[in-house]
């Protein structure tokens, strides 16, 4: 979402198909060893996963999957607002990003997303 939204737009124009193909290889690549490294911190560590699930899903609805794509590269980008290696602050302003996107979108994420979830944090 590199765009700068126009004056009177609220949100920035949907992302291309192919940034949103850049943010799922991205988040394929990195977020199982950013989660290891934020599940302390992140209270819905469970939401999160099921949305990683939802994001890579691609019976949901393309704009579903670019909101939770762009969050969930902005999660495991190394550079963001507050750097992530700050004990107990690093991921508060991903945790805001991510539990908004994840809101925007709660309707998608399907129960199968959420067993799925289960199982890859019981392993």
């Amino acid at each position: 979402m590199s765009a700068i939204p126009r004056d009177g737009e609220i949100l920035p124009p949907e992302p291309t198909p192919e940034e949103t193909a850049r943010n799922e290889k991205r988040v394929r690549q990195k977020f199982w060893h950013t989660l290891k490294r934020a599940a302390r911190q992140i209270p819905f560590t469970h939401d999160l996963v099921a949305a990683y699930y939802c994001a890579l899903d691609p019976a949901v609805p393309f704009r579903v999957r670019a909101t939770l794509l762009g969050a969930l590269a902005y999660f495991i980008a190394p550079v963001d607002v507050v750097p992530d290696l700050l004990v107990g602050v690093g991921f508060t302003d991903d945790a805001a990003v991510l539990m908004a996107a994840i809101t925007m979108v709660a309707s998608h994420i399907s129960p199968h997303h959420r067993e799925r979830a289960e199982k890859a944090l019981a392993d």
